[in-house]
């Protein structure tokens, strides 16, 4: 067993039940407690878009340790527009070199929120720590959601972007020869589906996908659904509202684009890092798809960060275990564009 393999190769440690989180996870699940917000599921999507985010928790809890500092690490970021499948779509870029002094590796990233709620802000901390810690421009893409726009126009928003970053890597400083794909739950979601189109599309198929926690099945009654069915910041009742905002009828969730790890061809797709959290109902459904991608001959690389929830990868600057999962990813994105130093 390699030293990477001995760091994030997958635990099989078997689990408690119910397993809690580590001290500083539940520090931020106890901010977030604090911040009064109400359970998505009792609301309206207008009104779940307004309520305290994990990422709210976060700022608190750095605002409480560091006072006013912003926590930049150094990335700076940029608001653009790009094509989407039906106008345009809200994108942020996240780079070390705002001066474009060199064309750098370029990650094309989904965020999460059920394809209902939360935006660019609301998942900031994971493309920044990628844009940091892999030396890589980061294209973070919002996307039309539910139930204003209901599936598949997210999926179709995110090929379109797909599209738009193999046109145009160089005006933001990527390389369009080194671009890679990238999401988080629902995002983790769009980012397979992107590797999944660009090999039936004809289109330049990303260097790597990087999923994380993503939201690749329909089965609301496996292992990990059972486990946390009332786990925080995301449980059952929570994806059962996105569910029924997301979709006009529940058997679209039999679409091989939702229903990933039971439906869809995973054949040739491109070499994969998956991260998945203990405390989180998608995680069955994570591990799955790993096992899935290595019985269809993809390289793979995977770990499920036990003591996290769902939600923990952008908290690196608070959490542990997320900024080990942040050096994981930006590892592997360094090892398929090939800038990874190697020891001799």
């Amino acid at each position: 067993m390699s030293i990477l393999d001995k760091l994030f190769g997958h635990d099989e440690t078997p689990r408690t039940k119910p397993a809690k989180p580590d001290i500083a996870m539940q520090k931020v699940l106890d901010t977030l407690a604090e911040l009064g917000g109400k359970p998505i599921e009792t609301l309206t999507p207008e009104e779940a878009r307004r309520q305290p985010t994990p990422t709210d928790a976060v700022k608190k809890i750095l605002q409480d340790t560091v006072g006013d500092e912003d926590p930049t690490m150094g990335v700076h970021t940029r608001d653009i527009t790009i094509t989407g499948a039906a106008g345009p779509l809200q994108a942020r870029v996240y780079t070390t070199d705002p001066e474009i002094t060199d064309l750098k590796p370029l990650v094309v990233y989904f965020h999460g929120g059920g394809f209902v709620i939360a935006d660019l802000d609301v998942y900031d901390g994971g493309p920044r720590g990628i844009a940091r810690m892999a030396d890589v421009v980061v294209l973070s893409v919002h996307y039309r959601q539910a139930p204003e726009d209901k599936f598949p126009a997210a999926h179709d928003d995110a090929v379109a972007a797909w599209r738009w970053a193999l046109e145009n890597a160089q005006t933001i400083g990527g390389d369009p020869r080194r671009i890679a794909v990238m999401g988080e739950s629902a995002g983790g979601n769009l980012a397979i589906n992107v590797s999944i189109a660009a090999r039936d599309q004809g289109l330049t198929p990303p260097a790597h996908q990087v999923l994380v926690y993503p939201l690749v099945g329909n089965d609301l009654n496996n292992e990990s659904y059972v486990e946390n069915a009332d786990a925080k910041p995301l449980n059952k009742a929570m994806i059962e509202w996105f569910v029924g905002h997301t979709f006009a009828d529940k058997t679209q969730t039999e679409d091989p684009r939702v229903n990933v790890v039971g439906a869809a061809d995973l054949s040739g797709l491109p070499s994969s890092t998956l991260i998945m959290a203990e405390i989180d109902p998608l995680r069955t459904e994570g591990e799955q798809l790993a096992e899935r991608l290595e019985a269809s001959g993809v390289d793979v690389r995977h770990k499920t960060f036990n003591g996290s929830t769902h939600e923990f990868f952008g908290m690196g600057l608070v959490v542990p275990d997320a900024a080990v999962a942040q050096t994981f990813a930006a590892h592997e994105l360094k090892r398929a564009f090939g800038t990874a130093i190697l020891p001799i």
